[in-house]
């Protein structure tokens, strides 16, 4: 079944793997919601790219740590474009790590690290999957999740960001099942470290350090990510898989002594 036509709104899509599956959607004739939070230029920038594919798109500021702006935001997608046909829950990340550990970390930290990897999904879906329910639509949510939501790093704080995205693989399952009933799939993709425009902020040995840890000797791009969005969206190809996690990551999570790696010189 072709995907063209679909209304499509990706969370976090000014950037990366966002960007990147906005225009993957795109490819395949689907009409795009770019959310974005701070950085404008990048949504306008995938919102070019977009239209240069021939179809439709439009912009949504929104923080999606904060439920009100979520909810509106779906909404207001929905009013625009009539429906919501697949939601990708793609915004997230560890942002400025405080210092020193757990004991020391700040409980506003914590709390908008748990807001924005796990409740923004929430936030979203709840919007989004009562619009489907009304109208009968056997809608697709994907969510975004990361390896570190199953293995962690010895000398990086995960905390929060691991228990994070670990919640957010149970709600996919949990959200996957209630749903089910309604044709309404749920799923989870957890990449391992992929190439962005952000991959600049860490050195040239932490790199190698990370390339390290990846059995198959590369780092990830985007465009590995893509092709199972689209796989996960595609009525007829993936109608009998909901509350899964998708791990695409090179082999690094398979053996999660592999991480030891990083503290090697």
């Amino acid at each position: 079944m072709s995907l063209a036509g679909r209304k499509v709104l990706i969370t976090g899509a000014s950037h990366g793997i966002g960007a990147a599956t906005a225009i993957a959607f795109a490819g395949e004739g689907c009409e795009i919601g770019i959310n974005y939070c701070k950085n404008r230029e990048g949504a306008e920038e995938t919102r070019r790219s977009v239209l240069k594919l021939g179809t439709e798109a439009e912009i949504y500021e929104a923080d999606v740590s904060d439920p009100d702006a979520c909810e509106e935001m779906v909404k207001t997608f929905i009013q625009r474009f009539g429906r919501i046909d697949i939601l990708v829950n793609n915004a997230g990340g560890a942002l400025k790590i405080p210092e020193g550990g757990f004991i020391d970390m700040p409980v506003s930290y914590w709390n908008n690290q748990v807001d924005l990897n796990l409740n923004a999904a929430a936030y979203t879906s709840r919007i989004a999957v009562r619009d489907m329910i009304e109208k009968k639509i056997r809608g697709k949510i994907i969510n975004v999740g990361s390896i570190h939501g199953i293995v962690t790093w010895v000398k990086r704080k995960m905390l929060p960001y691991s228990p994070a995205k670990a919640g957010l693989a149970m709600f996919t399952k949990a959200l996957g099942v209630e749903v089910a009933r309604y044709g309404i799939n749920v799923n989870l993709i957890a990449p391992g470290f992929i190439l962005t425009k952000l991959s600049a902020r860490y050195s040239e040995e932490e790199t190698r350090a990370f390339l390290r840890k990846i059995p198959l000797g590369r780092l990830g791009k985007t465009s590995d990510i893509t092709p199972m969005m689209l796989f996960l969206a595609d009525d007829e190809k993936s109608a009998f898989i909901t509350g899964q996690t998708f791990v695409i990551d090179g082999g690094q999570s398979i053996d999660g002594s592999i991480d030891m790696m990083l503290d090697e010189p």
